[in-house]
């Protein structure tokens, strides 16, 4: 039996997968860092941390997979005095955004000492000369305090512009390194980016750094923004449970991102254990029947309790909706039915069908969850990934994001961290976690 990758959805085998990361060219110049390790090029970091994983494919006479580490290289491709360098923020906010540009002008600035730093307004809407964005000049002198506040100073937008005339924009800039923060979508945009380079045979080191407040991307442990969301989120959790606890029968619904992954719901109802119910969306439950919503909220109401709540990912109980026409927002995501509200009113149209009181206060935190700034050690993570993003451009990567595996940062190939969405498994200690925590099986919901 081939050994299970936590992290890695993709449909073919790891065995025929290529981890190796893509370059511009040879790296000749000595690097300009004084005072710090160089880390081995050939230095890797296994998939695998389980032994008997790991004697599997030593069985099989098989190399292990592994990804390449990140870190400072000895030898650099990009000259310091020549290098300019784009920075680009695409998508939805997410904690951290700010620290993240910081984080890449400094160690440009002071680790390598590049001068000619440009912010790309608007996300990728900025490499279009149609839209009119002027570039913003960056200098540590700029992003001095950016930290402090959410969102992204360059701002941001979601959708995809044409690959050539974006291409075309780094050539006239003379940009020939660019960072693309984002999600799935930003990062598929970089990908296309760095084919169109090599078509074009130029030299522009294309590297993405991962932001997705839903952690859901393949090969890399933990995407910024996640930790800071799991903190706002176990607050607005806590003043939920004073509103449930303020009525009689009182039901808080707390309604958390999560699109296709369940882990900010998960991780959320286990720093604040107050959760009695939790759904995600890989994990399908039904409303009616004995092992329903309905009949689990009765049975805890009827065995004396007089609150509960439920928290919720967005993108769970698709499959309670009508069918429809599928509709996506403009970064290809599909917009999922609005699962919050619904439970709201098919809960409360329950409980009058039966007769029995209850008072439901429903909260949506979305937009509270994301602009916010990164807090404690998620901002230093976001530090940590500008360090390594910059240490993997100077050295000639490309066409690839800068991840985090095992404690370990690293680099993945962008087509494979996007080739599908991590999800949450429920047969793992995670989930078997939060089923301890709520107890919601105790009142029949499966």
């Amino acid at each position: 039996m081939e050994p299970k990758i936590h992290n890695f959805n993709c449909p073919y085998p790891i065995e025929s997968t290529d981890f190796n990361i893509a370059d511009i060219g040879e790296p000749t110049l000595k690097s300009p860092i004084i005072g710090q390790k160089f880390i081995d090029p050939n230095h890797r970091v296994s998939l695998f941390t389980d032994e008997r994983d790991l004697n599997q494919w030593q069985e099989r006479n098989l190399p292990i997979p592994s990804l390449e580490r990140a870190g400072p290289r000895e030898k650099i491709y990009h000259d310091s005095a020549w290098a300019r360098v784009g920075i680009v923020t695409c998508g939805g906010l997410c904690p951290g955004l700010n620290n993240v540009i910081k984080g890449l002008v400094q160690v440009l600035w002071f680790d390598y000492n590049v001068r000619h730093i440009f912010g790309i307004p608007y996300g990728y809407r900025g490499l279009n000369p149609s839209f009119a964005h002027a570039p913003i000049i960056l200098n540590p002198e700029y992003v001095d305090s950016i930290h402090e506040v959410g969102g992204t100073i360059l701002g941001s937008s979601r959708g995809m512009q044409d690959t050539a005339t974006m291409v075309d924009t780094l050539m006239r800039l003379n940009i020939n390194i660019l960072f693309a923060i984002g999600g799935d979508g930003t990062l598929r945009g970089a990908h296309a980016i760095a084919e169109e380079v090599k078509k074009r045979n130029q030299r522009i080191s294309v590297i993405g750094v991962p932001k997705t407040i839903d952690n859901d991307l393949n090969l890399i442990d933990r995407t910024f923004g996640f930790e800071t969301a799991v903190y706002i989120a176990s607050d607005i959790i806590a003043n939920s449970h004073v509103e449930a606890n303020g009525a009689y029968n009182g039901l808080s619904i707390v309604k958390l991102m999560g699109r296709d992954s369940g882990f900010i719901a998960a991780y959320a109802s286990l720093a604040n254990t107050v959760v009695n119910f939790c759904l995600i969306p890989e994990h399908p439950f039904e409303l009616e029947g004995e092992n329903g919503l309905f009949k689990a909220l009765e049975e805890r109401f009827a065995i004396g309790k007089t609150h509960a709540v439920l928290v919720v990912a967005e993108g769970s109980g698709q499959h309670l909706f009508e069918a429809g026409n599928t509709q996506t927002d403009a970064s290809g995501n599909i917009l999922h039915n609005d699962i919050g509200d619904f439970l709201v009113k098919k809960i409360n149209k329950h409980f009058k069908s039966i007769g029995k009181e209850l008072n439901i206060k429903y909260f949506d935190p979305s937009y509270i969850v994301r602009s916010g700034p990164a807090k404690g050690t998620d901002a230093i993570f976001c530090y940590q990934l500008a360090e390594n993003a910059v240490h993997a451009a100077m050295a000639g990567k490309t066409d690839m994001v800068v991840g985090s595996w095992s404690g370990q940062f690293t680099h993945v190939p962008i087509e494979l961290a996007v080739c599908e969405r991590k999800k949450l498994d429920t047969t793992g200690p995670l989930w078997n976690a939060v089923l301890s925590a709520t107890r919601q099986r105790d009142y029949g919901l499966r």
